[in-house]
C-alpha cells in the first residue's frame, strides 16, 4: 500500500501557520501557482517569484480564517527591485486569534481577566534574474514568534525556489522548499509553578520548572508547472502593462488561459496535488480556480485539511500613468475557500505598483 505523505506524523508539527497563504491572490489558486506566481505575495510560495517585481511593490491582505472561529490574518508585503535584476522583498503576517480567558493551576475556572496570545511571523527575501529572464532564483529567511502571557517560542526557518520560463513566456516550471529550520520549544516564567515540598526540616516553598517539549515546524516541498494559451494579437497597451508589473510577463495577449499544476509533498500530514486555471482580459481583469486534493479528501474524519479542496478568486487591477512612458497599477484582490468545518475562509488584498 502507498501511502501519501507522512500521515502517521500529523498533528506533531508545530508553528503550522508558516503552512497558511494569507494574500488574496495567490490563495484564489490555492497556491498552485509554484511556477508562475509573481511580485511580493510569491514569498509565501515560491521566492522566486518576487524577482519580477523590477520597481516598488506593496501589497495589503485580510483574511478571515475559517468564519465563525474568530480568527483574522493581517498581511503586509513590500518589494524593491534594483537595476542588478535583483529584488529584496519584506513580509509581514500578523494573526489575531481573540480573546481567552486566563486560568492558572490555582483558579481553573478562570475570573483572572483575559489574554490574546501573539502569533507573528516576518520575512525577509531576495531574488534575481538569470539567462535572460529565464531563470529566476529565491530565497527567504523567516523569523517566527508565537507568545502567550509568560511564554513564548522563536524561532527561524528558511525557503528557497527557482522558477523557469521559456523565451515567450508561456511554459513555467517552479521547485520551491519552505520551512526549513531548528526545532522550536516554548520558554518562559508560565512554566513555573511554585509548590509546597515537606521534608525533616519541615514544609517549604520552591519554584519548579516543567520545560515543554521541542517541536519541528511543518517543512514542505513543492513542485509545479503551468502553460500560457494566448487568444488575439499583442495590445497597444503591452508596453505600459510590462512596465507596470502586469501578470508576470504574460501581457502581450488580449486574452489569456493559463492552466497549471502542483504537487505539494508535507512532512506532517497528507501530500497534496491540485489543477487550476486563470483567465485573464490583458493584465486588467482575472478570474481563477483550482482544486486541490489530498487522500481521504471527502471523509470528514479521515482528510487532515479543512479545505475541501475548492479555491476560487478574482482580480481587477488598472494601470495609471506615473511619468512619460511610464505607468504604475493598482489592483484589487478576493479570494473564498470553502472548508467542511466553519463557514469557509475569505481574503481581501491591496497591491500597488510603483
Amino acid at each position: 500500500m502507498a501511502l501519501a505523505g507522512n500521515p502517521e506524523r500529523a498533528g506533531q508539527a508545530g508553528a503550522t501557520q508558516l503552512l497558511i497563504n494569507p494574500y488574496a491572490r495567490s490563495s484564489g489558486m490555492g497556491g498552485l501557482n509554484i511556477a508562475n506566481c509573481y511580485g511580493i505575495e510569491s514569498i509565501i510560495i515560491n521566492p522566486a517569484g518576487i524577482a519580477l517585481t523590477r520597481r516598488t511593490e506593496f501589497v495589503f491582505s485580510h483574511t478571515r480564517w475559517l468564519v465563525g472561529s474568530d480568527i483574522n490574518i493581517n498581511a503586509f508585503g513590500f518589494a524593491q527591485g534594483f537595476r542588478n535584476g535583483g529584488t529584496l522583498g519584506l513580509a509581514v503576517v500578523a494573526f489575531d486569534m481573540g480573546q481567552f480567558e486566563r486560568t492558572t493551576m490555582d483558579n481553573p475556572d478562570g475570573g483572572l481577566g483575559y489574554f490574546s496570545p501573539t502569533i507573528l511571523n516576518i520575512s525577509l527575501s531576495y531574488a534575481k534574474v538569470f539567462a535572460d529572464d529565464r531563470i529566476f532564483v529565491g530565497s527567504t529567511v523567516k523569523f517566527i514568534h508565537e507568545s502567550i502571557p509568560d511564554a513564548a517560542a522563536n524561532g527561524v526557518a528558511f525557503d528557497a525556489g527557482v522558477q523557469y520560463r521559456d523565451k515567450q513566456g508561456n511554459f513555467k516550471l517552479g521547485v520551491a522548499l519552505r520551512n526549513i529550520g531548528p526545532q522550536m520549544r516554548f520558554r518562559g516564567e508560565g512554566l513555573s509553578a511554585r509548590v509546597n515540598i515537606s521534608g525533616a526540616g519541615g514544609t517549604f516553598t520552591n519554584a519548579m520548572h516543567t520545560p515543554a517539549a521541542s517541536f519541528e515546524i511543518p517543512s514542505v516541498l513543492l513542485l509545479g508547472a503551468s502553460y500560457r494559451i494566448g487568444i488575439g494579437g499583442e495590445s497597444e497597451i503591452k508596453a505600459r502593462e510590462a512596465s507596470s508589473g502586469g501578470t508576470g510577463g504574460a501581457t502581450d495577449y488580449l486574452f489569456s488561459v493559463v492552466p497549471m499544476i502542483g504537487f505539494y509533498a508535507h512532512s506532517f500530514q497528507n501530500n497534496q496535488l491540485g489543477a487550476g486555471i486563470e483567465l485573464r482580459y490583458k493584465s486588467y481583469f482575472m478570474v481563477r480556480g483550482a482544486y486541490l486534493w489530498e487522500p481521504d479528501l471527502t471523509n470528514k474524519d479521515q482528510a487532515q485539511n479543512a479545505f475541501n479542496g475548492i479555491n476560487l478568486g478574482a482580480t481587477v487591477e488598472l494601470p495609471f500613468r506615473t511619468g512619460e512612458n511610464r505607468y504604475s497599477s493598482f489592483g484589487i484582490d478576493y479570494s473564498y475557500r470553502p472548508t467542511y468545518f466553519f463557514n469557509g475562509t475569505h481574503s481581501i488584498g491591496a497591491r500597488l505598483y510603483l
